[in-house]
């Protein structure tokens, strides 16, 4: 069985919730995902392979 996970739309997913949750964290939320979505582009992270 082969599931595959893609990265960005999966931390776009936790960042939806936690700002549901807690809005007050918008900033931080979104400031977290800007860096790590710029660190996945720059080293080509697309998605991760379980097996």
């Amino acid at each position: 069985m082969n599931i595959n996970l893609a990265l960005a739309p999966l931390i776009s997913l936790i960042a939806g919730i936690l700002i549901l949750i807690m809005p007050r964290l918008l900033n931080y939320i979104v400031a977290i995902y800007l860096i790590v979505i710029g660190v996945i582009g720059l080293f080509g992270v697309g998605s991760l392979n379980f097996r």
